[in-house]
């Protein structure tokens, strides 16, 4: 890496490398985006404003080179214009630099994160669900076993096959060796001892991973904050299907992987629950059950838009049933992975786990286990529901 980012030196990268951000750079016209990257938003003359996002190095002194991955689905769907409807949901990537670990994107002014919306806004529309149920399944669908697609991704780089998407922490967690305890603070400790007792998740984790399907596109890191919403978005759906672009996009594509669709829309289900278990009341003197049913957001306010988002996605891409009949089963499970993924995200950067990780770990533990009888639970109604499917809308 040879130029670090700042507020004083990015506008001359800009305007060296073809994008034009003014000869007289006003560093008031810089703002830094807290992230695990180093982000800057320049707001440039034309009103226009550009996310300039450099990779920061890791412990031991390099990158991953994530940006190249959100770079690479770019270049697919710019390489077959089979693909070219894609475009309208991804971010336009201006420029791609890949030495020094930097990537320049078009920033979506008219646009906050699905996370932020829900908070502030404390409603779980259905229709912005089932948009993005509608959005997910093109993705999939389109690239479903389309060699030409995986060769040209991938591109020999089998670490976007690997594990079938799967973050690599997951596969850890069967080879737990008494290292560990010098390397994980007490309430990891916790975790790992509780991990240990429950032979039937450990079974269970490892029957899901073993058993992935790398298929089609995948995200892998489909979360909240990680779709956008139109501000506009009910006027919106009013004018237009969400297939026609606008309404919602994906971003943070740096984890993408030649995957198994099941992760993408388990995780995605997972972000909902996390909604619910973080709001639990939760105390050493409450049974879990108890705390379970007090949450400031409940469940039942949440299963309408969880049903919405699974109900659209099956509805526009209906080969996934033909080729996995128990792919439902398969998503709940996945939803429990990414429970488990986002208690080893909390233990590694916050260093806890209390009695709400012990309610996520639970909860995780009945999807992995019991998917079928968790469907009622998670989506508010039966499978045949679920998967019933109608008509394909534009």
């Amino acid at each position: 890496m040879t130029i670090w980012l700042s507020s004083q030196n990015v506008f001359g990268y800009l305007n060296r490398h073809g994008i034009d951000a003014s000869n007289a750079p006003d560093l008031n016209q810089v703002e830094h985006k807290v992230a695990k990257n180093f982000n800057l938003i320049v707001n440039l003359p034309d009103a226009r404003k550009l996310i300039v996002k450099q990779e920061r190095y890791s412990p031991d002194g390099k990158t991953y080179d994530e940006f190249l991955n959100e770079w690479r689905i770019q270049e697919l769907v710019q390489h077959f214009p089979a693909l070219n409807h894609l475009r309208l949901f991804i971010p336009e990537v201006l420029h791609f630099d890949a030495e020094n670990s930097i990537i320049v994107s078009n920033y979506l002014k008219d646009y906050r994160d699905l996370a932020e919306f829900y908070a502030k806004e404390n409603i779980f529309p259905t229709a912005i669900a089932s948009a993005i149920g509608v959005i997910l399944a093109a993705f999939h669908r389109a690239t479903l076993n389309r060699q030409e697609y995986r060769d040209f991704f991938c591109q020999g780089d089998e670490a976007l096959t690997i594990n079938g998407g799967i973050p690599h922490i997951v596969h850890r967690l069967d080879r737990i060796s008494p290292d560990v305890f010098g390397q994980v603070p007490t309430d990891g400790l916790k975790f790992f001892s509780l991990y240990q007792r429950y032979e039937s998740l450990k079974s269970a984790i490892a029957q899901v991973t073993s058993s992935l399907d790398p298929c089609c596109l995948t995200h892998n890191d489909l979360k909240l904050n990680n779709i956008l919403l139109h501000d506009d978005w009910e006027q919106l759906l009013l004018k237009k299907a969400p297939l026609e672009g606008g309404i919602v996009h994906l971003i943070d594509w740096e984890r993408c992987a030649w995957g198994d669709p099941a992760f993408d829309l388990g995780m995605l289900i997972s972000s909902y629950l996390l909604l619910w278990l973080r709001s639990l009341v939760v105390s050493k003197a409450i049974a879990i059950e108890e705390s379970l049913r007090m949450a400031m957001i409940p469940l039942e306010q949440l299963q309408p838009s969880i049903a919405a988002l699974a109900k659209a996605y099956f509805n526009h891409f209906p080969e996934i049933v033909e080729r996995r009949p128990d792919f439902l089963n398969r998503v709940v499970q996945c939803s429990g992975l990414a429970l488990i993924l986002q208690i080893q995200s909390t233990l590694q950067h916050s260093k806890t786990f209390g009695n709400t990780g012990i309610c996520m770990l639970q909860v995780a533990k009945a999807l992995l286990c019991r998917p079928e009888q968790c469907i009622s639970t998670v989506f508010g109604t039966a499978a045949s529901e679920i998967v019933r499917l109608q008509p394909t809308l534009a």
